[in-house]
Order: C-alpha cells, then sequence, then structure tokens
C-alpha cells in the first residue's frame, strides 16, 4: 500500500493536472467526467461529515453551556485529513475514525477528493466575497519537513508554514500577529507563552461574511430585552421585520426554524427553541431533521425580531477532539514520519477560530413584504433568547457552520 503522502499526490495529481485532450471535445468530457467524480465523492462523505459535525456540536456545547459556540465542522474535517496524509498506522486511523471518515465505510480516494471538491465549492460565490479559511502550520526550527507534504498542504488549502524558534521570547506575539493578518482581524490574542516541548502547532481559521437585506420600515429598530438566560437580561436594538418568511413551528424539535437566505451560496437555519428546550433541541437536531424541514419550508406571515448576528469561537481541538477518541497525533507516540523528517514529532496544539458575520443593508427593496395596519394580527417571532444557527451546504446537504447565540453582546 502506498503511503499517506504518496496517495495524496497521486490523488492531487488527477484532480489538478489533468492531461490535455487531443480535441476541445474531449478535454469538455474529461472535465465533465472529473467533476463529476469529485462531486459524487463529496457525496459520499457528506452523512459521515453530518454526523461528525453534530457529535462535535454537543461535546462543544456540553464544554460551553453558557457561551457562544461557531464553529466550521468542514474546515476542522479538512484541516486535520490534511494531517492524516503525513500520518502513518494508527494514528492516521484514529485521526480518520474520530472524523466519522472510516475507511471500512468511506473508499480512501472518497475522502480526500471529496473534501477537496467541498471546499473548492464552498469558496465559489458569485457575488460579494463572503469566505476567508486556511491553516497555518507553524513549525521549531528543528522540524525538517518533507517536500511532498508541503507540496501537498499548499495545494489542498494553500496552508502557511510559519518556522520560528517557540523558546524565543519574541514567538507568542509572532503568531499572534501572523494570524491577525490572515483572518483581518486586531488585538488577537490565541496564545499564551509555549511550553519547552512545543514542536508544531495547527491553527485552522474560518470567517464568514453574509449580507443580508432589510426594508426600511418604521420601527425598523427596536429595543427589545434579550434573556441570556433565568438571571441575566440584555437591553439592546434589535431588528424588526414584517412581511412573508420561509418559517415554521417544528413540533419535533419544539422550536420555530427560521430560513435565511442571504447574498451567496449558504442559507441559514436559525432555531428557537421553546422556553425551556434548548437542551431537548441540541439533543435531537439532525441532518435528517433539517433535511426535511428544508423541503417542508412554505412563506408564512409574520413579525420577527432579530438581534444582529455576529458570533465568534475559538477551540483547543486538542482538548475537545481528545474527548471524541483523537489522541495519539497530540502524545508522543504520534506516527508523522510522512510530515517531516529525522526527529520523532507530534502535534503539540491545534486551534480552530471561526468567526460569523452578518451585515443588514437596508434597503427599500426586500423580499419580505410589509403588511402595515395588518401587523397588529402578525404571528410575531422573537429571537430574544439562545438560539442556534446552522449554515448549510445546499448542494451536498451538510452543516459547514454550527453556532448558537447565547449573549449577543
Amino acid at each position: 500500500m502506498p503511503s499517506s503522502v504518496t496517495w495524496g499526490l497521486l490523488l492531487l495529481a488527477g484532480l489538478c493536472c489533468l492531461a490535455p485532450a487531443a480535441r476541445a471535445g474531449d478535454a469538455a468530457q474529461d472535465t465533465d467526467a472529473a467533476e463529476h467524480a469529485q462531486e459524487s465523492a463529496s457525496h459520499k462523505i457528506a452523512p459521515n461529515l453530518a454526523d461528525f459535525a453534530f457529535s462535535l456540536y454537543r461535546q462543544v456545547a456540553h464544554q460551553s453551556e453558557a457561551t457562544n459556540i461557531f464553529f466550521s465542522p468542514v474546515s476542522i474535517a479538512t484541516a486535520f485529513a490534511m494531517i492524516s496524509l503525513g500520518a502513518e498506522g494508527t494514528t492516521r486511523t484514529q485521526l480518520l475514525e474520530g472524523l466519522h471518515l472510516d475507511l471500512k465505510e468511506v473508499p480512501e480516494a472518497a475522502i480526500y477528493t471529496g473534501l477537496l471538491n467541498l471546499l473548492h465549492s464552498i469558496n465559489k460565490s458569485d457575488s460579494e466575497p463572503w469566505l476567508i479559511t486556511g491553516n497555518i502550520l507553524f513549525a521549531n526550527l528543528s522540524v525538517k519537513f518533507k517536500d511532498e507534504f508541503l507540496k501537498y498542504v499548499w495545494e489542498l488549502r494553500h496552508s502557511d508554514v510559519f518556522c520560528l524558534r517557540f523558546r524565543d521570547a519574541k514567538a507568542r506575539t509572532k503568531v499572534n500577529n501572523f494570524i491577525e493578518m490572515k483572518i483581518q482581524e486586531k488585538d488577537l490574542d490565541l496564545f499564551e507563552e509555549f511550553d519547552k516541548d512545543t514542536t508544531l502547532i495547527l491553527v485552522d481559521y474560518i470567517v464568514f461574511e453574509g449580507l443580508l437585506e432589510v426594508k426600511l420600515e418604521p420601527e425598523t429598530f427596536v429595543v427589545e430585552d434579550f434573556h441570556v438566560d433565568k438571571k441575566t437580561m440584555r437591553r439592546m436594538f434589535m431588528f424588526r421585520r414584517s412581511g412573508q418568511f420561509e418559517l415554521l413551528h417544528d413540533e419535533a424539535l419544539s422550536s420555530w426554524v427560521l430560513l435565511q437566505r442571504y447574498r451567496g451560496p449558504v442559507p441559514a437555519f436559525l432555531i428557537l427553541p421553546d422556553e425551556g428546550k434548548m437542551q431537548h433541541l441540541e439533543a435531537e437536531v439532525s441532518q435528517e431533521h433539517l433535511t426535511r424541514i428544508f423541503h417542508s419550508m412554505a412563506p408564512c406571515s409574520a413579525s420577527l425580531y432579530m438581534p444582529k448576528l455576529y458570533i465568534s469561537g475559538t477551540y483547543d481541538l486538542k482538548a475537545t477532539l481528545g474527548k471524541m477518541g483523537i489522541t495519539k497525533v497530540f502524545n508522543d507516540e504520534a506516527e508523522l514520519s510522512g510530515i517531516s523528517e529525522g526527529q520523532p514529532l507530534k502535534l503539540s496544539k491545534a486551534l480552530h477560530e471561526a468567526r460569523l458575520i452578518i451585515d443588514e443593508i437596508v434597503t427599500d427593496h426586500s423580499d419580505a413584504r410589509p403588511l402595515g395596519k395588518h401587523r397588529s394580527n402578525l404571528l410575531t417571532v422573537k429571537f430574544n433568547r439562545p438560539f442556534l444557527v446552522i449554515l448549510m451546504d445546499k448542494s451536498f446537504s451538510i452543516p459547514l457552520f454550527l453556532g448558537k447565540m447565547v449573549d449577543p453582546e
């Protein structure tokens, strides 16, 4: 069996370096066939990624009951699949199985081809720029990367490799500054001082910026209470919108579900549980259930109250994924001989940084149609307590982002 890196390079060659055909028609057929194969691979891994997404969400929610949650399971899975290309033996098997990408269920080719195609598909947008995503590998100067591994991680996600002395007094500042530059965010403080054993750090980042058209009406902006919990309340501005929405109450989830379509290719489910039903919602929500809701949506006249959507999340993946069975890559038994030459190597730290920013564009032309004097008779739904935010990929029916708005401030 070829090594994981060798397999990755062969795969990449098949994806990105199609040989020119003798005729234009043949070239078009080859391209269509390649695209079909990549889409087929993405569909094969979609159920596995959805299972991983909701398993990871429940783990994070268990650890973060009182804080906002936001992360991208696809971005995390791709980052660790990238690491698996340099892993061997049980380290590699544990990585893939921890991502729910079991080689007994999903062909190896489908894993890497499917993930690569997913990333390419979510980066395509015919409207405004909306996504910043990537990986950074920070390595000690003593690490001698293999050229094949560096080539593959660059081709997969244009991943950056930054070498430095972790024991240097300015190492922490250099790392934080480099991440700030990539995410386009100032005053980040993601890392404390590094310990003497730090050799390799993985940083996975993703920022989603959505645009929502809001029709300008009297009382578009209103002051409302947001109930963080039974003891905490925030007084804040909310958007008030009246008209036709894709909105329904799902009895199985005991929740109101709003399908929000932003500019760009990613719709969002905003799921507001009934009073006291958040734990029930978190236990029951699944990809299958959301797919059924998506296909049963119909216009509903309502008046909605919504806080501004800005959520961020920073996660120590060593701790979080460790509770899901991914441990070996982080300890002294790690088999990462496909990444570097010479000294044994382990992943010292892994961090995921995700941000959601929704900008409301106030306009006179909105899909929501105002109902004027009939507003008093409208169904009113107020997102004034914690709710879930799930951004979906329409093509492959998997959650690209999962989040929970607990405290808008």
